[in-house]
């Protein structure tokens, strides 16, 4: 098993990165030596990030403030990164969005773009700006955040499902097309998480996976050596909610 301390002085890039699954992984990262560049559409919840123990006074942290859902915007992101750092060596598209509740008939056209805007589109942007700089620095990895949604889909979350089934084709795809560079590219597929992503009436959350615990997967990703290419990792809660 690859230690630790590979990772520290990789320059990373983490979208969605200010809270959540994000913002789990992008403190990962810095506690183990990485640079990393977050970003989000909330400019407070960049601000608050900065405050975090892992990036304080440790220069390490650039926050940006992003929609990855525009081409423009995503292209920013990478570029960013490789200004501030001097290059880039892993990606994680984590930014996403979800529509839950309503029948597809009733869905409105523009949350339908809103998800795949962000869900799809972003990770295309995103992996589309990124690849070049990856190449650049010989390597490295893109690590795309889907959902047990994209391969069991269920009621009331078409666009959702629909958006996290095409990253796992994308990223399977994308993955044949990089390998040969020493790029790798893997999709974590995360089952229910305790985190604000949907609202609902309060319940006991206490069976959810954590966003530490997604988190732990990414790392233990990035943590591979170079003759391992893990494409594909589910995590589901271990005991989840008897239905």
């Amino acid at each position: 098993m690859a230690s630790s301390s590979q990772l520290a002085g990789r320059v990373a890039v983490v979208t969605g990165g200010s809270r959540g699954i994000g913002a789990a992984v992008a403190s990962a990262l810095l506690a183990l030596g990485s640079d990393v560049v977050i970003c989000g559409r909330s400019a407070a919840a960049l601000a608050q990030a900065c405050g975090w123990p892992e990036a304080a006074g440790a220069g390490r942290l650039e926050t940006v403030e992003a929609d990855v859902g525009d081409a423009g915007q995503a292209q920013r992101v990478i570029d960013r990164a490789v200004e501030r750092f001097g290059g880039l060596d892993i990606l994680v598209n984590n930014a996403g969005v979800g529509r839950f509740g309503e029948d597809l008939a009733a869905q409105s056209i523009a949350d339908w773009r809103t998800v795949i805007d962000t869900n799809l589109n972003g990770v295309f942007y995103c992996c589309r700006a990124a690849v070049p700089a990856l190449r650049r620095r010989g390597g490295g990895w893109i690590i795309n955040v889907s959902s047990l949604a994209g391969s069991h889909p269920f009621a009331g979350a078409a666009a959702y499902c629909a958006s996290k089934a095409a990253v796992n084709a994308l990223s399977a795809a994308l993955m044949q097309e990089v390998r040969h560079e020493a790029i790798r590219v893997s999709c974590v597929a995360p089952g229910s998480v305790d985190t604000r992503f949907s609202t609902g009436p309060a319940a006991d959350t206490s069976w959810k996976l954590t966003a530490d615990d997604v988190a732990q997967a990414v790392v233990d990703l990035l943590r591979h050596e170079p003759r391992s290419l893990p494409s594909y990792l589910e995590i589901r809660p271990a005991r989840p909610r008897r239905k």
